[in-house]
């Protein structure tokens, strides 16, 4: 990781490990679970060279970010205010803004509550989706994919942590990162990964290392999975928090991208909203929307090259 440099923030309260590299107008990068700051090595490198000063946090939770122990401390309003005073702590001017993931959904809720602090949303993976006014997410979910819906298991403190503790933490972010079957994602109790059938290691694809993997298992070692799970158990309280904002749209220029195996694309409903007119309707700005063939939910690790390409002609317009 040659020439990344890394320091520590004071943000919203709690201390925040960025990582940064070059100089220029700036990119924030926003990870996703479970992952850290390092999943856009690729595009800090490369856009960096480009003349861009790049800025990848841990987000509230993950790595050498602290992680605040109840889930009550990890809502839309809290990350979002973590984002804002880091914004403020390199100069208060709008950002362009990268995220995937869970990642994206808080970038979705940045530009929908500080639409001054982005100048242009490059989505990987998740696209925005609107408060329902008459159903929680998670009684939502739970209705449409079952108990079993990898969110709903997540709601519980401790269990899945429980559940990951018996497997290693390498194998079980391999299986995360690797797994294409389509969506929905579905955990069973009785083996929520499908490891304990294997007869030796899960075979890494040629796009991730067993480096890459050492290097997030190791932290995730050290820290645990709850900051990560957090985010999923303050979904219905966000949902309560964001009534105000029940059917408004997000004003700032988006490129939504994602490849057309990912588990995200592939759930029930999602393609005919993204493609059928809801996600032009909600955001009005929609730039483009992108979708790589044979590409799964990791798409700019799995494609760093061909995603930095759509990041860099997409931002540059602006």
């Amino acid at each position: 990781m040659e020439g990344i440099e890394h320091r520590t923030v004071r943000v919203n309260g709690i201390n925040m490990h960025v990582a940064e590299k070059g100089d220029g107008p700036i990119i924030l990068f926003l990870h996703g679970f479970p992952e850290l700051w390092y999943s856009w090595r690729h595009q800090i490198h490369a856009l960096a060279a480009l003349g861009y000063h790049c800025v990848a946090p841990d987000l509230r939770g993950y790595g050498d970010t602290d992680a605040p122990p109840s889930a009550t401390s990890y809502t839309c309003l809290h990350v979002v205010g973590d984002l804002v005073a880091l914004i403020d702590s390199l100069g208060g001017e709008a950002v362009y803004l990268v995220a995937h993931d869970w990642g994206a959904i808080i970038g979705w809720y940045l530009c929908l509550f500080r639409p001054d602090k982005v100048k242009a949303y490059a989505c990987m993976s998740v696209p925005y989706r609107p408060r329902n006014p008459k159903m929680k997410p998670v009684e939502t979910m739970r209705a449409l994919f079952g108990e079993e819906y990898y969110m709903c298991r997540f709601q519980e403190t401790g269990v899945m942590e429980n559940e990951i503790k018996s497997y290693e933490t390498a194998q079980v972010l391999k299986k995360i990162l690797t797994d294409r079957t389509p969506g929905p994602p579905c955990l069973p109790k009785s083996d929520p990964f499908g490891l304990k059938a294997l007869d030796g290691p899960l075979p890494l694809p040629s796009w991730i290392s067993e480096y890459d993997i050492k290097y997030v298992a190791d932290k995730f070692d050290q820290t645990g999975f709850t900051g990560g799970l957090n985010y999923y158990r303050a979904m219905d309280l966000n949902w309560e928090l964001t009534a105000a904002w029940t059917g408004a749209q997000v004003k700032v220029a988006v490129l939504y991208v994602v490849g057309d195996e990912d588990m995200v694309y592939t759930t029930p409903g999602l393609k005919e909203y993204v493609h059928g007119g809801g996600f032009k309707k909600d955001v009005p700005f929609l730039q483009d929307i992108v979708v790589m063939e044979g590409v799964g939910h990791f798409l700019h690790q799995e494609k760093p090259q061909q995603s930095t390409a759509l990041i860099h002609d997409f931002i540059k317009k602006f």
